[in-house]
């Protein structure tokens, strides 16, 4: 897969291209759906497949700090994206510039001048453009004066819910990590490096790998069963915690902290993965670190026990090219 920063960089594509516009947020089941769909229409007319997404999200650029929390980061899904049939993924920062290119003209400037589309797929409620303007009617239109298809992504549900980003979202928050499972064709998972910690964990006896999340907010908070990949192969079981810290610091800063079961190798620089699999409670306060300590005592015992209970879910490896959400 090409990864394309910014409009400036593409370059015209002769040839032409099928094409998917979206913020693919969590690159749920829909979203492959989607994309499949669009790469069996990519192989029948010989031209690239390309997903176009924005960087931030744009309700993270006019919202700021209220916009909703994010089910993953760029790299996250730059990963994600390279595990479906995808050609090229342009990525085109959102800022004042685009919110304000006029809707008409983007057509003309950017998909049909640049990307040469033959064949277009969004969904039906999407808007862009200055004052968004532009929507699904106006890119039909569109289609016939310059010669490209416009198909609208349709509804994909399981058990009978339409799967989208904030459904996922919002079964997260909840603490229903089994329904957002089902709607992202795997456990929830965070990808980041291993950073370099206060050591407050080890001297209590529960050392932790701490990730920074790097987030607005985040979908999940609390204690949770977990496993972590990206350690010579291993899929190593534990219990996480993702919060503030509340007894220790009350930072504002969400960190994700994991403490391995039967695991003493330094890690810090790695890159790994963490998968949700049970959410055990929410973030507390404590009075006290020891009844922090007796509190984790009786997490690591439900965590052990959740882990032992459940069958394993799908997991991706980071830099594993198998298809998934």
């Amino acid at each position: 897969m090409r990864l394309i920063r910014g409009l400036s960089h593409l370059e015209p594509l002769v040839d032409g291209c099928v094409l998917t516009i979206g913020n693919f947020d969590g690159l749920h089941l829909g979203h492959k759906a989607v994309i499949e769909k669009l790469a069996e229409r990519g192989k029948a007319l010989t031209i690239p497949v390309v997903a176009m997404t924005f960087e931030p999200q744009p309700l993270e650029y006019f919202l700021g700090e209220n916009a909703p929390s994010r089910l993953m980061r760029l790299r996250e899904k730059v990963l994600r994206f390279c595990r479906l049939p995808v050609d090229d993924l342009l990525i085109v920062r959102f800022n004042q510039y685009l919110a304000d290119y006029d809707a008409e003209q983007f057509i003309e400037d950017v998909l049909v001048k640049k990307l040469n589309i033959k064949h277009l797929v969004v969904g039906d409620d999407f808007h862009f453009g200055k004052a968004r303007r532009g929507n699904f009617a106006m890119l039909k239109d569109k289609g016939k004066l310059f010669g490209f298809d416009v198909e609208d992504t349709g509804s994909y549900q399981i058990d009978g819910l339409r799967v989208s980003s904030t459904l996922i979202r919002d079964a997260l928050g909840s603490g229903d990590l089994a329904l957002a499972e089902k709607m992202l064709g795997c456990c929830y998972s965070v990808c980041g490096r291993v950073a370099h910690g206060d050591k407050r964990g080890r001297t209590i006896g529960y050392p932790t790998a701490n990730i920074q999340m790097f987030r607005r907010n985040t979908p999940v908070n609390g204690v949770f069963a977990v496993t972590m990949t990206g350690i010579d192969g291993r899929e190593i079981e534990g219990v996480a915690n993702v919060g503030t810290r509340p007894t220790v610091d009350g930072s504002s800063k969400v960190i994700l902290e994991a403490h391995l079961f039967d695991f003493d190798k330094e890690i810090y620089g790695r890159y790994v993965e963490v998968h949700f699999k049970q959410k055990i409670r929410d973030e507390m306060r404590f009075q006290s670190l020891d009844e922090l300590k007796a509190q984790i005592v009786k997490d690591v015992a439900e965590a052990k026990a959740a882990l032992c209970s459940r069958h394993d879910c799908n997991t991706y490896l980071p830099g594993d090219r198998r298809a998934g959400s």
